[in-house]
């Protein structure tokens, strides 16, 4: 029996952390989509275009993978594609408030898809992609933090 995950999220950039969760994800699951949610209250630097762009080169030595948007409720989307779970990535306990909050609401909507946490790995605990975006903003090497091709991408998005 095919168990499919979706693994939500705004990648504005994608960073090594998020590419430790979904490749972790992909190696638990038969298929895992990686969802760029179009988040109205966020200004995001990347296009919705661009970041589906990014992650599917990034993860493209990933056959399990896919890579698509959708805007509107996850819940909806992860029972439009036959999830079984939605994968999120934990940094630090700071994160688990907000994600607790999320994943008591998606119950609400539908108690039949599980949420699965996955701790990331120490190295990336303090990474997110604003953090990124600021250091890249001021010329600071990111090389550790994302991908080359997202690295590339940032230097092109602040002409450095």
């Amino acid at each position: 029996m095919s168990k499919i995950a979706v693994v939500p999220g705004s990648f504005d950039p994608i960073t090594y952390g998020h590419l430790d969760i979904i490749t972790r994800g992909a190696s638990i699951f038969s298929e895992v989509y990686v969802v760029v949610l179009n988040n109205s209250s966020k200004n995001p630097l990347f296009s919705v275009e661009e970041r589906v762009k990014l992650i599917q080169e990034v993860t493209a030595h990933l056959p399990n993978v896919r890579v698509e948007t959708f805007s509107g409720l996850l819940m909806d989307y992860a029972q439009e594609v036959g999830a079984s779970a939605i994968i999120r990535g934990l940094r630090a306990v700071s994160d688990f408030e907000y994600e607790m909050q999320i994943t008591s609401m998606n119950r609400v909507l539908n108690d039949e898809i599980e949420t699965f946490f996955i701790m990331t790995k120490n190295q990336y605990s303090f990474l997110s992609s604003s953090i990124v975006k600021e250091v890249a903003k001021y010329g600071g090497n990111i090389g550790e933090l994302v991908p080359s091709q997202v690295e590339q991408a940032l230097k092109e998005k602040y002409k450095h």
